[in-house]
């Protein structure tokens, strides 16, 4: 009898045991976006395992009363009591300060920041969340060294490690795909971009052309898609501003066993009066699909649409400026934009040291415009002007091949990839007569049957590129790329010699190698610095190359960049520093230039340099309070350059602002949970005008600041833009023809409510 009660109990007691020790089962996921995140470390008292590419894990023997811990890098670790709970979902919330951040822009591949030697930083989806930003250079103009300059409208120019300015010195892509072929560079380019379809924001400031190619001389953007949430969820949000500013975002998501879905985009548009001719309507799209075949194989597809129409607003003078007196001296003038963009990407693991992706894409784009800065006036009539319609358009084949080679007993990793994107183009323009008033406002043109350019170009861009990474010691890493470019094209002209673009038909090529050496040294945990020598190299642009000329004169650019940086995590580790300190040196860089009638024309300057320091600086003392300080320090001069019989060698660049600054303060109250408050300092220093540095503009410092509420589900905000309604200028710019200011925004209330429909953790 004893025996038998004996047993009865020890199986009493075992069952009571498989009960408490049973299979757990979760998945984890980003709080900001829904998105599955994999290699995330699960552990329990007596165990540990990782979260797969679906955001799933398992745990085979978890107590029902214990608790688990998940930690991520880039992510605020979290304990999860399990209380009986045999299946979790569990929500990370990103780190403010993270030393540990990935990044994919740096190599083409998924990699901790740190681990890059170049100068490379994100803007996240919190931040992304948090600014209700209505135009991209809002969220740019953070990262430091970068000052995305406002046209209005979201028609913009850029700066980074170059002067404020129009050339083709910037990549701008999406996914790793450049958002338009490169050698028909736009600087509104990035008007082409769905701003409600966006994870993060990568750039990486100096020449990245050993990867991705030309044009990314001054830095490269990689905007980078929103992936399938692993959970149902979709968001709506409705803003409305003081300035007669209207949008709406949309975004749904969810994962279908193997597909996962994304859909989003929004709608702006802008309505004012007549005589400040500044109204824009917007409509972008994304779709993207993904198909996981298994563990080891996934394709990717994605879909962008743009629709997009503004009136071009063009710049004033000093008296109309000062006096806040806004309105256009242009009333006809516009810019149209159609854009689509098709992509698969198809990405395969051989094995975990094996890795090939294949993508290929089709793009079309056409942007038509009549500009108001190829309106001139006509010298014996003043009640006179002329200008033109013209239309740029390509349509864009392409693939690009990369494979990811690792050697576990070398230490070393080794990315290789090859390219092409044909891409036939064609360009028109149209002379107009154009009808002045005494007041100097052309508010009417008439068309004409005479053209100014009629052309077409095959452009053809092959290129191949490999990257070696290897660790000799365990906290030293080098890196050595090359990449070789070859572009060809065919040129024909359909209008006559003579005529304002008369050059005959052609076949022109440009290639360069170009290679970039590296290396990363970890001194500890905290801290590190690299060293970076890299190439950048610019083809001229179609348009610079063939429009408004006879004979092609333009030569291709290339530049030398030289580079140190550091960075350091201290305050027990409540604060991080990145500094850069770079020299870029330009040989044959192509400027744009203001003609004394007002046009502009781009030329080969001989010799530039630029070099500075950048900065930036985040601290989070406490778990409510964050600190964000970054900036730059630079020079651009002439070195050699001399137009027109006047010699600018030794003179600073114009539209060059020897500083940059964007701070910002950002405070969640622990006692009003959902709320944050946040002011943002943006500064710009002084700079010459003009390139014999006769006239200079003071620049500017303006405070901005937002505020939010969440509360399950409901998200309000209100963002103050310019608190101080301080009168500045994104841009100036002087010549014969005069000075002219680009207004910034005067203060503008913008409010907006949004919903989250899903999960609320």
């Amino acid at each position: 009898m004893f025996l038998r009660t004996v047993l009865i109990l020890s199986i009493f007691c075992y069952a009571l045991n498989l009960n408490a020790q049973s299979v757990l089962q979760g998945r984890i996921f980003d709080a900001a976006t829904n998105e599955p995140l994999q290699k995330v470390n699960v552990s329990s008292r007596n165990q540990h395992t990782w979260s797969d590419s679906a955001g799933n894990f398992i745990l085979n023997h978890a107590s029902a009363d214990d608790s688990i811990v998940v930690s991520h890098a880039g992510y605020q670790s979290k304990r999860v009591v399990l209380s009986g709970q045999r299946n979790v979902n569990i929500a990370l919330v990103a780190s403010f300060v993270n030393l540990k951040e990935v990044v994919v822009s740096g190599a083409r591949d998924i990699r901790q920041r740190h681990d890059v030697p170049v100068a490379i930083q994100t803007i996240s989806k919190a931040t992304i969340n948090d600014t209700k930003a209505t135009r991209l250079d809002m969220l740019v103009n953070k990262i430091p060294g970068a000052f995305m300059v406002d046209l209005g409208n979201e028609q913009h120019a850029m700066s980074i490690r170059q002067p404020l300015g129009y050339n083709s010195l910037y990549l701008y892509m999406e996914d790793g795909l450049p958002i338009r072929t490169v050698g028909d560079f736009n600087h509104n380019a990035l008007i082409e971009v769905n701003q409600a379809s966006l994870e993060r924001i990568e750039v990486i400031k100096g020449p990245a052309s050993s990867l991705y190619g030309s044009e990314a001389v001054g830095g490269a953007l990689n905007f980078i898609t929103q992936s399938p949430a692993a959970l149902p969820t979709a968001k709506l949000q409705l803003e409305t501003g003081s300035r007669g500013y209207m949008r709406s975002d949309f975004s749904m998501s969810n994962t279908f066993k193997k597909v996962g879905v994304y859909f989003a985009g929004y709608y702006a548009s802008q309505d004012q009066a007549a005589d400040q001719h500044n109204d824009f309507h917007k409509i972008a799209l994304t779709s993207r699909v993904d198909y996981s075949f298994n563990s080891k194989t996934k394709l990717i597809s994605t879909v962008d649409y743009i629709r997009y129409k503004t009136d071009q607003k063009g710049g004033l003078d000093s008296l109309h400026f000062y006096n806040k007196d806004y309105n256009s001296f242009y009333r006809f003038t516009y810019r149209e934009v159609n854009a689509l963009r098709i992509k698969s990407n198809l990405i395969h693991d051989w094995n975990e040291s094996n890795r090939t992706t294949a993508m290929i894409f089709f793009r079309r784009s056409v942007i038509g415009q009549n500009p108001f800065y190829y309106i001139s006036d006509v010298p014996a009539d003043p009640t006179k002007a002329t200008g033109q319609e013209n239309e740029d358009a390509f349509n864009s084949y392409g693939t690009i091949v990369q494979h990811v080679k690792k050697f576990a007993a070398l230490q070393a990793k080794w990315v290789t990839g090859v390219s092409m994107d044909y891409s036939p183009a064609t360009y028109y323009a149209k002379y107009i007569d154009v009808d002045r008033n005494s007041d100097g406002v052309y508010y009417q043109y008439h068309s004409t049957d005479s053209l100014l350019t009629n052309y077409n170009v095959d452009l053809l861009n092959t290129a191949a590129y490999t990257q070696l990474e290897l660790n000799p010691v365990r906290k030293l890493k080098l890196v050595a790329a090359a990449r070789y470019d070859r572009f060809d094209y065919k040129f024909d002209n359909h209008l006559p010699p003579g005529a304002y673009s008369g050059a005959p038909d052609a076949k022109d090529h440009f290639a360069r190698l170009t290679p970039r050496l590296g290396a990363v040294y970890q001194l500890n945990t905290k801290a590190g610095m690299y060293l970076n020598y890299s190439v950048g190299f610019a083809p001229p642009n179609i348009t610079d190359l063939y429009s408004g000329v006879q004979v092609p004169v333009l030569k291709p650019s290339y530049y030398n960049n030289y580079e140190i940086g550091t960075w350091i995590s201290f305050a027990k580790s409540k604060a991080i520093a990145d500094i850069s300190i770079y020299k870029l040196d330009g040989i044959n860089e192509i400027v744009s230039t203001r003609l004394p009638d007002g046009t502009y024309q781009p030329q080969n300057a001989g010799r530039t340099r630029h070099q500075g320091i950048e900065v930036a600086l985040r601290y989070s003392p406490i778990e409510s309070l964050a600190i964000r300080v970054g900036g730059t320090y630079a020079t651009h001069e002439y070195v050699e350059y001399v137009q027109e019989g006047k010699n600018y060698s030794g003179n600073e660049m114009s539209q060059a602002p020897a500083y940059i600054i964007n701070s910002e303060v950002m405070y969640r109250p622990p006692f009003v949970k959902g709320l944050r408050c946040s002011v943002e300092f943006q500064g710009l220093g002084k700079y010459y005008t003009d390139p014999l540095n006769t006239h200079q503009y003071d620049g500017f410092n303006v405070f901005n600041a937002r505020v939010g509420y969440s509360i399950k589900g409901f998200e309000l905000w209100m963002n103050c833009i310019n608190v101080g309604n301080v009168v500045y200028a994104t841009t100036v710019e002087k010549s014969a023809w005069g000075t002219t200011y680009r207004p910034g925004q005067l203060r503008t209330l913008n409010f907006g409510i949004g919903y989250r429909f899903g999960n609320q953790l």
